[in-house]
């Protein structure tokens, strides 16, 4: 990479498909570094060019198994201890996300511990997009670039989706801010799902609040994980009168059997970012790349920019 440039972006394993693309977005290469694996399942991380003062934005998504985190967690005390003047941590996918509070006696706080670590490693700043929890930003002492896919998805939904007869929905009351502010911003109808658990990944009851009778349905959430909701939600909604049903999510998460229940369910598509890489096949499937926006993120950050202007809502 030239001398001239301020900045040096590297990437996890499992996070180079999307690291490169940032990259080519900015018109930068790739930095070079080496990941060594052991033989009982340790790893040992090491920058292969000089980062000396200069200001090292590490690309990887947490995602399940724990050695993404823990590869970033290594990235991040490389950095610090090759004398980088700052660490960026993009994290387009922040895992353990959902145990953001006490929902019940004696848990873990998952997010709180995550952040605890990432501090405690040393970055001096987050980029992440879509937490699962708003709040979670506050459990950073560094600052918190939150950036959001609605940018993404509402120019997918003004040139792909039947506006005239479209109405949003969310498949929890959790997502209603969420689905609302699609809501308002296209002006569109909106509706609820009420949902009752019996466990975690388990749904044990759910109904609709409003009506979808003869409207094309567009399902609004920040992850899918085993699709047991959204899927569910989706059936509920063509049972009610609804003349389609799609879906959009900014998080594929999509553990076994999720692609097989999409397949089998109501949902005409299926639309999620690549903040996770998703290699199964599903046909519903369609997957829009959030690269340009982590890109240009990074570059505002550089350049001391306001990023305000990246959200649309």
């Amino acid at each position: 990479m030239s001398a001239q440039t301020p900045f040096l972006v590297f990437s996890g394993t499992n996070s180079r498909y999307l690291a490169e693309k940032i990259c080519n977005s900015l018109g930068c290469p790739l930095g070079q570094m080496n990941i060594q694996h052991f033989a009982d399942g340790e790893f040992a991380v090491s920058y292969e060019e000089s980062i000396r003062g200069r200001d090292v934005f590490l690309v990887q998504s947490t995602f399940p198994n724990s050695d993404n985190l823990m590869e970033l967690l290594l990235m991040i005390d490389a950095a610090k201890r090759a004398s980088a003047h700052s660490v960026i941590a993009v994290i387009p996918y922040f895992g353990w996300a959902r145990q953001d509070r006490k929902d019940k006696p004696r848990v873990s706080i998952g997010a709180k511990l995550i952040a605890d670590m990432l501090s405690t490693a040393g970055i001096d700043r987050l980029i992440t997009m879509d937490l699962h929890a708003d709040q979670i930003q506050g459990f950073f002492n560094v600052p918190v670039d939150h950036l959001y896919a609605s940018s993404i998805f509402l120019d997918y939904i003004k040139t792909s989706l039947p506006l005239d007869n479209l109405c949003i929905a969310t498949p929890d009351v959790g997502g209603t801010k969420r689905a609302s502010s699609y809501s308002k911003y296209l002006g569109l109808p909106m509706v609820i799902c009420h949902k009752s658990r019996l466990r975690a990944n388990e749904v044990a009851e759910m109904r609709i609040i409003g009506d979808v009778k003869g409207l094309d349905v567009l399902l609004i959430d920040d992850m899918v994980d085993t699709a047991g909701t959204i899927t569910k939600a989706a059936n509920l909604m063509l049972e009610n009168g609804a003349k389609s049903v799609r879906a959009i999510a900014s998080h594929a998460v999509m553990s076994d059997p999720a692609s097989t229940r999409v397949d089998q369910s109501a949902l005409t598509e299926m639309i999620f970012t690549d903040s996770i890489p998703y290699a199964k096949k599903c046909e519903k499937v369609k997957v829009l790349s959030v690269a340009d926006m982590f890109a240009e993120a990074i570059r505002r950050v550089c350049s001391g920019e306001s990023i305000s202007s990246l959200y649309t809502i």
